[in-house]
């Protein structure tokens, strides 16, 4: 299948970001209208991205820090940060064919660059180490969560594998390790109503008709802590770490329920304990059953 090369090239694994120069009267250089569209990076670290060369016209060609401003055209920009935490864990790559890669993420990496991260991200190391600008993660895990995760490797079929998540052809089994409740019935399955919570990057449960659901069955136990295998048929954000905590078993070392809880950024010292532990699907282009597990174990503490 034929790839049309991205214009802007990668640089040190990072893709260009497009913005689009819509009809406004505000800005006279491109300059100042990245300043006012994006107000939380300082007017001082766009001035040094222009001086770095990182701002890039339609064609490719750089731009400098009086370019005039030019409705209905679009710009590129390479995102960088100064200083980011070395994430001290690595990923492995546990298959790959044409179409896709599956990966065996470790705990406290991030999916994709986001505020304090680009470098240290899982998207940025399958770049620099595969040099396919194409890639895209086709689903997602917390920065918290260990485990398999799958990346589309050409936009041509990302559609056909986007889509056999979007309509639950994915069976997904994770495992969690959280307090043994000698009175809970299982296995169970629970059904909540899940929105957005306060703070934004959290959620919670609300009265309505439920939008998530999971199977949770008890693997072994210590009499104190427990071994659970969670199976969600949907795949609300933190989904399993909400169930658990209304359940009143958070998962160990949750950073955020029941209780919102900052560590340090190089607080490596107590990962989340919840795995997504395998992943499996008939693959629409071959047809094959695919199933890939994750070579990480959480053990009862």
């Amino acid at each position: 299948m034929p790839h049309h090369e991205p214009l802007t090239p990668m640089r040190n694994g990072v893709s260009a970001s497009k913005v689009h120069l819509p009809q406004q009267k505000k800005a006279t250089s491109i300059y100042t209208f990245l300043c006012q569209k994006f107000p939380h990076i300082s007017a001082a670290e766009w001035q040094q991205r222009f001086q770095d060369g990182l701002i890039l016209d339609a064609h490719g060609q750089t731009l400098a820090i009086d370019h005039q401003y030019q409705i209905q055209q679009h710009i590129y920009y390479y995102r960088f940060l100064t200083t980011e935490v070395a994430v001290p864990f690595e990923h492995e790559i546990m298959f790959e064919n044409e179409h896709f890669i599956a990966v065996d993420k470790p705990h406290f990496l991030t999916m994709t660059p986001t505020g304090q991260y680009v470098q240290e991200t899982l998207l940025v190391r399958l770049k620099k180490q595969t040099n396919n600008p194409f890639l895209t993660p086709i689903h997602r895990l917390d920065r918290e969560t260990a485990g398999i995760v799958l990346f589309s490797k050409q936009p041509e079929t990302r559609g056909l594998y986007q889509n056999l998540f979007a309509s639950r052809q994915v069976n997904k089994v994770y495992h969690a390790i959280a307090a043994y409740n000698s009175t809970l019935t299982l296995p169970c399955i629970t059904q909540f109503r899940m929105e957005k919570g306060q703070p934004f990057y959290t959620m919670r449960i609300v009265d309505g008709e439920p939008n998530s659901e999971t199977k949770i069955e008890l693997l072994q136990h210590n009499e104190h802590w427990a071994k659970y295998q969670l199976s969600p048929k949907t795949g609300k954000q933190h989904q399993l770490r909400v169930h658990l905590n209304a359940l009143g078993i958070p998962i160990l070392h949750d950073p955020f329920y029941p209780h919102v809880c900052h560590k340090a950024e190089d607080d490596f010292s107590q990962p989340l304990q919840l795995l997504a532990k395998t992943i499996s699907f008939v693959d629409p282009i071959t047809k094959q059953q695919m199933q890939f597990f994750s070579t990480k174990d959480l053990v009862l503490p």
